[in-house]
């Protein structure tokens, strides 16, 4: 039986009627009323396989491991530097679990492991783990992930790739243990390749710097074009430094080398940029020689979350994570919060903190997460990476629009057209 309650507008009002509310969103989000989260776009959860006996708490232990790694600045110095992307996501998640949980008779810890930038992130693996970690969120670039994740002691754990969106994670360097909620950038480069294509827009002018992501997010937009019918007309490194973009010289430095930059390119219908350092894309839209959409690291994005997404209850979301970090919610933040309710789901749903019995949860076809894209997310049990519609956004006040895009098809899970297919996986994991 499906229960749906609808909560008259004037229970809403006041410090009872919010409390109320809180109380329906926590079973909400719990899966306890099935019927709620269906009329907030979200799918039902899987029905408890195990739940504790009267009296019986369960409690689950999960470690944010992270490292301060030197990230770009912002473009404008109007933009607030955030240092606790990511953290407070799974924070917010550990709210929400703790909540949802105290009416199934389970509970949650977050305990956070964030090293300096000459720290040692593989010491502080070591010491978790020997106080009996096996839950990670791991915060960390691709070679800090691996090393952490071979550790001997580290085998039975489970890490969950909240940050990287490297290609080799998935393919050539898969592990057994490691989970990927950040999408790679195959997937981030099939989501707008797909809306170009849908488009009529085939020509694709690539302008990029040469840093290890850019030649991988490079190496992922060729492999789109061969896929879905594009073209890469021309693949342009980017050598120049910019403007002093505080100086009116600055602002003409600027609009001169990008109409430069563009203006030999060959007959084009975009004009895709890869920069992950952010120190030129930006400068491109309204620049360029022909005028042009802009895609890619900068203009129209590939996003698992947007701070312009609103769909499917996100809203709840949105508002959540402001309250608790007093700042706006960006993409690190929700893959934490992913990863960590993968886990406490698992928990709700098996009753077990085994981790060889929660990674089998979170392979299998019973493991459904709602997460506000109006589909149920799951593993890929030949790469373990999450399935999920990729938001098209990043500085538009709504949502330019989803992938996989319409008449792109597949025949079990329409989410496998973004990124690596189990045929062209190179996965053997170690």
């Amino acid at each position: 039986m499906i229960l749906s309650l609808r909560v008259p507008l004037r229970w809403r009002t006041g410090r009872l009627g919010m409390t109320f509310v809180a109380f329906l969103s926590a079973l909400t989000m719990a899966g306890t009323f099935p019927g709620l989260a269906e009329d907030a776009g979200e799918p039902p959860k899987a029905k408890s396989a195990a739940v504790p006996a009267a009296g019986e708490k369960k409690l689950m232990r999960a470690y944010y491991l992270g490292k301060k790694y030197e990230e770009p600045l912002p473009l404008s110095y109007a933009e607030e530097v955030i240092e606790d992307k990511g953290v407070q996501g799974a924070r917010l998640a550990l709210n929400d679990a703790n909540q949802a949980g105290s009416f199934l008779g389970n509970r949650f810890e977050l305990e956070e492991g964030i090293v300096p930038e000459d720290g040692d992130v593989v010491a502080q693996a070591k010491e978790a783990l020997a106080a009996g970690h096996r839950f990670f969120l791991a915060d960390l670039e691709p070679e800090d992930l691996l090393t952490v994740a071979d550790l001997p002691e580290a085998k039975d754990a489970i890490f969950m790739n909240v940050r990287s969106s490297a290609t080799k994670l998935r393919q050539e360097e898969c592990r057994r243990n490691v989970f990927h909620i950040a999408p790679d950038y195959a997937q981030r480069a099939d989501a707008i390749a797909q809306y170009m294509i849908w488009k009529k827009w085939p020509r694709w002018f690539l302008i990029r710097r040469d840093t290890g992501k850019d030649q991988d997010y490079a190496a992922q937009v060729k492999r789109a074009a061969g896929r879905f019918g594009g073209k890469v007309v021309e693949d342009h490194l980017y050598k120049l430094p910019p403007g002093a973009r505080n100086l009116d010289s600055g602002h003409q430095q600027i609009q001169t080398q990008m109409a430069e930059e563009t203006q030999r390119a060959p007959e084009h219908d975009i004009v895709w940029v890869v920069n992950s350092d952010d120190d030129f894309g930006d400068y491109l839209a309204y620049r360029t020689y022909s005028p042009r959409p802009v895609v890619g690291t900068q203009g129209l994005q590939a996003l698992a979350w947007d701070p312009s997404y609103t769909e499917y209850g996100a809203m709840r979301f949105q508002n959540a994570l402001p309250k608790l970090a007093k700042r706006q919610p960006v993409e690190r933040d929700y893959l934490a919060w992913i990863a960590f309710r993968s886990l406490s789901d698992t928990l709700k749903n098996t009753g077990s903190v085994d981790p060889k019995e929660v990674k089998a949860y979170m392979l299998s076809d019973d493991f459904k997460l709602a997460a506000y894209k109006g589909q149920a997310m799951n593993f890929r049990t030949w790469d373990h990476q999450l399935r999920q519609p990729i938001i098209l956004g990043g500085g538009t006040r709504v949502p330019v629009t989803t992938s996989p895009q319409e008449g792109f098809l597949h025949p079990k899970y329409v989410t496998d057209t973004l990124g690596f297919d189990k045929p062209e996986s190179k996965c053997k994991f170690k």
